[in-house]
């Protein structure tokens, strides 16, 4: 009042005054652009995972994205990304408290999710209903990204079990010519979600080739089971299990009469966890094990050079954890992830970012369905690998599809080789 009084006041030093306040008003908002260019934004992505259970596949998982992230960091200069590891320990009530969490968090962007399924499954409407941006290298249950009650926001480049079993039955019956299999299913919603897919795919009377089991099988009741199906004149098994109960199936079937043994086509839920080290003598004594993983494989020998940076910049990342690419636990988690941060990063380039972190996930969401520069992977070269999603789509939030899919076994060191389809 004073100023504005004083330059009415005194008409012939108003001129000076005018511009002395529009070059303090220059310099003010230079100042502040300045400030907000410099002011470094941060946020947070909660890894939601078995650290504690199956702790190969979530290290796996946090280096493939956390490789990604320091590749493109440059990009982004005043942004900083926190990598939140949120152990579940297998428990979906603690994925439900994580969940809670991020909403509560200012700064949270979104939840990577893995290894388990039944987590996202049961909390499906929980995580839609609360715009919970989740992003899935590694739970491959169907119903995940299947959402027909309103926005949704689970976006997974991973085996999707939709696909997944007709690759597994495919296999069985044309290349190891099983005439009779039989279902050895976990009791969980990922273990029937393979259940329907599977039925669809066999043809046949499903009820009466299928066993189910519980978490925490121990050996006496894994015998059991496979004295069973072994009665029934069964020529192969169709395992969908993790790592803990798939070990006491594996020991089970080493403990068979060699007459009884079956080839065992397993989920890829076995080499979660600290699987093959518990197992390797029983696959030396000719049990007979495949799975399935994505077609890509880290044991190639002629890697591209966009594969042989992401190595590179992985072991120099983290070179206690990634010391040998052909023999890295869980390598499905490290190229799942990688690739997924790639996509994310792809539409975070074009992502309006606001003060408040509800309206830039939402602006985000938005340009994960509209991605449409080619996006390079480990896998494959992604165009556009999200669109919106319908019931008349109901692929749109999977990245990759049924020739994605490949079966593999584990070699004498550990490492995975993948079968080219």
């Amino acid at each position: 009042m004073a100023f504005f009084g004083y330059c009415i006041c005194n008409k012939d030093h108003v001129g000076q005054y005018m511009h002395f306040f529009h070059r303090l008003m220059l310099f003010s908002f230079l100042l502040t652009s300045t400030q907000l260019l410099a002011e470094k934004r941060v946020f947070n992505i909660y890894h939601d995972s078995d650290y504690t259970n199956h702790g190969q596949s979530a290290k796996a998982m946090k280096i493939g994205f956390m490789t990604a992230l320091s590749q493109q960091q440059l990009k982004f200069d005043n942004i900083e990304f926190n990598f939140i590891e949120k152990d579940h320990r297998g428990n979906s009530n603690r994925s439900l408290m994580h969940m809670k969490q991020f909403l509560a968090d200012p700064n949270a962007l979104f939840m990577l999710g893995g290894l388990h399924s039944p987590p996202y499954i049961k909390y499906k409407n929980f995580i839609n209903q609360n715009d919970i941006l989740l992003l899935v290298p590694w739970a491959a249950g169907g119903p995940i990204t299947r959402y027909d009650a309103g926005k949704n926001w689970v976006y997974r480049l991973s085996v999707d079990d939709t696909k997944a079993g007709y690759r597994i039955v495919r296999y069985a019956q044309q290349q190891r010519k099983c005439q009779r299999p039989q279902m050895l299913l976990e009791k969980t919603p990922w273990g029937e979600s393979n259940y329907a897919t599977m039925s669809k795919a066999l043809e046949s009377n499903a009820e009466n080739s299928v066993t189910w089991f519980r978490w925490n099988t121990k050996i006496n009741q894994a015998k059991i089971m496979l004295r069973d199906i072994a009665n029934k004149q069964a020529d192969c098994i169709l395992f969908v299990g993790n790592a803990i109960e798939g070990r006491q199936f594996i020991e089970a079937m080493a403990n068979l009469p060699v007459s009884q043994r079956m080839p065992i086509i397993s989920h890829w839920g076995i080499t979660g966890g600290d699987f093959f080290n518990n197992v390797h003598q029983y696959l030396e004594s000719d049990v007979d094990l495949n799975f399935i993983q994505s077609c890509f494989s880290l044991r190639d020998d002629n890697k591209s050079a966009f594969t042989k940076k992401a190595i590179a910049d992985a072991k120099a990342l983290f070179p206690d954890t990634f010391v040998d690419e052909k023999t890295l636990p869980a390598p499905a988690g490290f190229i799942h992830a990688y690739d997924l941060a790639n996509v994310f990063l792809t539409a975070f380039e074009s992502t309006p970012l606001d003060k408040d972190i509800k309206i830039t996930r939402a602006a985000l969401h938005q340009q994960l369905e509209s991605i449409n520069t080619p996006v390079t992977g480990l896998i494959k070269t992604y165009h556009k690998p999200f669109s919106a999603w319908s019931n008349d789509l109901q692929d749109a939030h999977e990245a990759l599809d049924l020739d994605d899919l490949c079966m593999a076994k584990y070699m004498p060191d550990g490492g995975i080789n993948v079968f080219k389809n």
